[in-house]
């Protein structure tokens, strides 16, 4: 999230101690259409839905380590907790301070220069001047389990080890740091802690707040014909990349089939800080994409509560039916 990581979590000016405040306001917003969540689950059922093909998947990513770099895959099972092939899954390890405080490129912006690949069940981790470091895709049970702290609410996670702990305070040459993993069988944080209301009912590991995240090619297109130094869509950090669509037509898409995956839109993913973080250089720039973005992707009037001044860039999705997709899969939009 995060994140979008590019992730979507920006603060959006509303005072929330215990999360961000654009999750509370979402909150406001989300409640009021908590009855016509409800109506659409009982009506589900009832109805019969057509599949409409709306483009076509161009990319699939996932990003193990929170806010380091994306890890392109040609195919992935579709979990409740997000995307998954093989070990790698999506956003299950985060870096924290000593405290359990999660840090993320906001903080650290060279965390995006952490790289990862797979091999013989490790996790690789490299970074510039670094050597590699090897990381276990299962850790022992005797490994400490570590409370965390993800924009106010707690979650677990298993410490993965001085070696690691080292590596990325060493990288980032900051004060101490850990890694910890989350565990298919720990608690994520639910959908109703984070937005408090009633929505669509998943969990999440450490992504911001939903399990996938959708961009369109077309809309980085769009984007870039505004800008003067063009941007790559990994500093949006999508897990699906449409194309053959419109610039912004996915923010229209409300259920989805993809393989035979069905997912439901949460909300539209709000963009911060994380945005202007250059992926190829660690290097914050706390500008651009996101004032360009500021200048034509704000929210409707009627839902200032729940996005503020932050811009639409991406959709936030919940997995309705588990299963697998692939690069090239049509994506459906279901209609009545």
């Amino acid at each position: 999230m995060g994140a979008a990581g590019s992730s979507a979590l920006g603060r959006l000016g509303l005072p929330a101690p215990s999360r961000p405040a654009w999750l509370g306001a979402a909150a406001l917003g989300l409640a009021a259409v908590a009855l016509g969540t409800v109506a659409w689950r009982r009506a589900r059922c009832r109805r019969r839905r057509r599949p409409r093909q709306v483009g076509t998947v161009a990319q699939l990513w996932i990003y193990p380590v929170k806010s380091c770099k994306g890890v392109p895959v040609s195919a992935a099972e579709c979990t409740a907790l997000g995307l998954r092939c093989g070990h790698l899954r999506d956003r299950f390890w985060l870096v924290i301070k000593e405290d359990g405080h999660m840090v993320t490129a906001r903080q650290e912006p060279r965390l995006v220069l952490v790289s990862i690949t797979y091999e013989g069940n490790r996790l690789i981790l490299k970074a510039p001047g670094m050597d590699q470091l090897a990381l276990p895709s299962e850790l022992p049970s005797s490994n400490k389990l570590r409370d965390c702290r993800l924009f106010g609410m707690d979650i677990k996670g298993r410490d993965c080890g001085d070696q690691a702990a080292q590596w990325f305070t060493n990288f980032l040459k900051t004060e101490s740091l850990r890694l910890v993993q989350f565990e298919k069988h720990m608690k994520g944080r639910p959908s109703k802690d984070i937005f408090s209301a009633s929505v669509p009912d998943y969990q999440v590991a450490y992504p911001d707040c939903c399990p996938i995240m959708i961009l369109s090619e077309a809309s980085l297109v769009d984007l870039n014909a505004r800008l003067e130094k063009k941007v790559k869509m990994d500093q949006f950090r999508p897990n699906i990349v449409v194309t053959g669509c419109d610039a912004f037509e996915e923010d229209t898409w409300d259920e989805l089939l993809i393989g035979n995956v069905e997912m439901k839109k949460v909300l539209s993913c709000p963009r911060c800080i994380l945005t202007t973080v250059d992926p190829d250089t660690g290097v914050i720039d706390r500008k651009e994409p996101l004032e360009t973005l500021k200048s034509y992707r704000l929210c409707d009037p009627s839902e200032k509560a729940i996005y503020k001044s932050s811009p639409l860039f991406g959709v936030y999705y919940s997995v309705e039916k588990i299963g697998g997709l692939k690069v090239g899969d049509p994506v459906y939009q279901l209609v009545q």
